[in-house]
């Protein structure tokens, strides 16, 4: 058996989960198959890479150095392959940029956006884990991706991708029934759910985690249970849970959506590319979009405006914790 080029790619995609199930989802294939491609790379280089234990997969001293020599190889051949394509897809006149995204109501907007320029318009992928998408879109299978870094669980960046902030860091609100006694307040503290259950979706790279911790620094355990979030608007409006929403949510009558007091959870908002020229190419439209959603909920426009009310009113950035490369504040006016 000799080594392709897909075969690095089966030991990056274990490497960087740390799980055989993970990597499969990740690549597309059955956990047995993968498995199986696993056995056959390590007969043929004579060695195990991986030690497979219940917790998962972690690398042997020799599958780090596989994987050291790996990873550059991998990112430069996807590198020639989406450049070469789209340089001519765009000589053709038929480039389609391929956008992949965690959950945001910006989303829509962006495609729009994008939409109306002369041309193919994009296509979207949606996954849960921001970590896919980047895996993605350093292996070429998507040109660019919008994820979220939780607080505390930072993201793991791929050799040859670039980023751009979109928000140093986005305050997370909670979602609740409506008719919830701490729903009359403007904005809660974590004390005022002590005896709540939460909803999180553990799907979700570092949504679990970042929420624990934040709820053992404040002194709390309560129950937590997993859902998608969906779900958990839906217990929310009935008042079984209590749930993390972003900012941007859209409000309902039957829920109440409210900024934390010190803003304990927070989130980063990041585009990724493989080039800054890529990057170029839609910033400025998700831009426009985010802040678009952003002046239509409620809630975070009066806490966009609290955060900075001259700002806000003038024009001028928000503070630096806050704020974008181009400062959104004269959006919110």
């Amino acid at each position: 058996m000799e080594l392709e080029v897909r075969h690095l790619r089966v030991l990056c995609a274990i490497a960087d989960t740390g799980s055989l199930h993970k990597a499969a989802r990740q690549l597309g294939l059955a956990q047995p198959s993968l498995s199986t491609q696993l056995r056959r790379i390590e007969r043929a280089l004579g060695a195990q890479l991986f030690v497979r234990t219940q917790a998962g997969c972690r690398p042997t001293p020799l599958g780090l150095a596989v994987l050291s020599r790996a990873r550059p190889l991998v990112a430069e051949f996807a590198a020639i392959v989406t450049e070469t394509r789209a340089a001519a897809a765009r000589a053709a006149g038929g480039f389609q940029l391929r956008i992949g995204a965690t959950a945001s109501r910006a989303i829509p907007g962006w495609l729009r956006l994008l939409r109306a320029r002369p041309g193919p318009g994009p296509t979207l992928q949606m996954n849960v884990s921001g970590n896919a998408l980047l895996a993605m879109v350093a292996a070429g299978r998507l040109d660019m991706a919008f994820v979220h870094e939780v607080e505390g669980s930072p993201l793991r960046i791929p050799p040859g991708v670039c980023l751009r902030v979109l928000v140093e860091r986005e305050p997370q609100f909670v979602t609740l029934a409506a008719d919830h006694p701490a729903a009359a307040q403007p904005e809660l503290s974590l004390a005022d759910l002590a005896g709540d259950r939460w909803m999180v979706d553990s799907t979700v790279d570092g949504e679990w985690d970042g929420l624990s911790r934040v709820l053992r620094a404040a002194g709390l355990n309560p129950e937590m249970l997993h859902g998608d979030y969906l779900t958990a608007y839906s217990l929310a409006a009935t008042g079984e849970v209590v749930t993390v929403s972003q900012p941007t949510a859209h409000p309902r009558p039957d829920l109440a959506i409210r900024p934390l007091k010190g803003d304990p959870i927070g989130v980063r908002l990041l585009l990724a590319a493989r080039t800054e020229a890529e990057l170029d190419e839609a910033y400025p439209e998700l831009e426009e979009a985010y802040w678009a959603v952003a002046r239509e909920a409620p809630a975070y426009r009066e806490w966009l405006k609290r955060a900075d009310p001259r700002g806000a009113r003038d024009g001028r950035a928000l503070p630096a914790r806050w704020a974008t490369a181009a400062g959104p504040a004269d959006a919110l006016t």
